[in-house]
């Protein structure tokens, strides 16, 4: 038995607390949490347990002037995701909190309980001009807490009483929950729906994603939210060379034949906290393949684990990445997908009177 081998951390997706990050004065490597390490003090490890704080924020409504990004304003009613997708680009927010980007970002949640009201507010605003807010940009608005916390629901339902565009971005059949809210929405041109499949294979996914819905209940959401009228597009996202890679074109096979046409796609992307996370997945899960995955990861970022900069962060470079661009554009021809940009309606925008956050003025309109 090989004692230096690392060793795995059931139904989590870091495999440790996490690798120091930039803001731990400490520079700390766990997370703090006696549980992780148990095992090599009293013998077999604790289950480790999901704890939601209440968070009593300020604000809620987020904007960006990022050049590449379709959206210029977001909403987050939670930090951290319970799914614990290994890839996650969120992760090294955690580490503002000096809470780990590991083990701690999916165990460690944080619920915005104010959020539909300080949304009312924000909207409420003289001067405010409506721009589609975009829901899931940063953690999953549908993760297996919004079961019990319903804060992606009174989002949805403060846009629909304000007639306000959003967008949804998930990995959750949860979503089909609400889905009452997104066919008003999508009767007034006000929303639509990215749902996210990595892989097909559910034990790969599994492993990628341990605590998100399976492959076959995400295409399930993608159909019924297609067959309510809802927008929907798929994301192949992300794309990990020599792990998920060999499963796009049966992704996009399968998707047209549930009758979505709208598909893109992105290959990982490993910043800050995430790329040695992700290495140490790797070496616990695929060590035979680590160092080609990484390799290919490099080739197409420069030569390094992230590209950090505008527009190519986005659009990778180098053989790998043509190849992967020129399947993706194949097996769409073939199956008669592809992308499409969906249009909201910003015109119907307006405050309800009764809203006790809508300033006098604005209620007269």
């Amino acid at each position: 038995m090989d004692h230096d081998a690392p060793s795995r951390v059931h139904a989590r997706g870091a495999q440790s607390g996490a690798l120091s990050s930039r803001f731990d004065a400490q520079q700390r490597s766990t997370d703090g949490d006696w549980r992780d390490h148990v095992a090599t003090l009293d013998g077999p490890p604790v289950k480790l347990r999901t704890t939601v704080t209440e968070e009593h924020a300020r604000s809620i409504l987020s904007f960006n002037t990022s050049p590449d990004i379709g959206f210029d304003r977001s909403v987050n009613a939670y930090r951290g995701c319970e799914h614990g997708c290994i890839y996650c680009f969120a992760r090294p927010t955690h580490a503002y909190h000096d809470l780990s980007p590991g083990l701690d970002f999916e165990t460690q949640l944080f619920a915005k309980p104010d959020a539909a009201r300080l949304l009312r507010q924000a909207l409420a605003r003289p001067g405010y001009v409506p721009q589609p807010i975009a829901m899931g940009t940063n953690t999953d608005p549908y993760q297996p807490i919004e079961h019990d916390w319903r804060l992606s629901r009174a989002l949805l339902q403060v846009c629909l009483e304000a007639n306000h565009p959003v967008t949804v971005t998930t990995k959750s059949d949860r979503i089909l929950a609400d889905l009452d809210l997104l066919r008003h929405l999508a009767d007034r041109q006000l929303v639509a729906v990215s749902i996210s499949v990595t892989t097909l294979d559910p034990r790969l996914a599994t492993l990628l994603e341990p605590r998100a819905p399976t492959p076959m209940r995400r295409l399930t959401a993608l159909e019924q939210l297609r067959a309510a009228g809802v927008p929907v597009h798929c994301a192949i996202s992300p794309i990990i060379p020599a792990i998920t890679d060999d499963g796009l074109e049966a992704i996009i096979a399968r998707i047209a034949e549930i009758g979505i046409i709208s598909v893109g796609y992105i290959p990982v992307r490993l910043p800050h906290e995430v790329a040695p996370l992700f290495r140490e997945w790797l070496a616990v899960h695929f060590p035979d393949r680590a160092a080609k995955v990484m390799n290919i990861v490099r080739s197409m970022r420069g030569g390094r684990d992230n590209d950090p900069a505008f527009f190519t962060r986005m659009r990778p470079q180098g053989v790998w990445a043509e190849l992967l661009q020129a399947r993706f554009r194949t097996a769409c021809r073939r199956a008669g997908l592809q992308p499409e940009r969906f249009v909201l309606d910003c015109a119907r925008f307006a405050i309800p009177a009764d809203w006790p956050e809508a300033p006098a003025q604005r209620q007269l309109l």
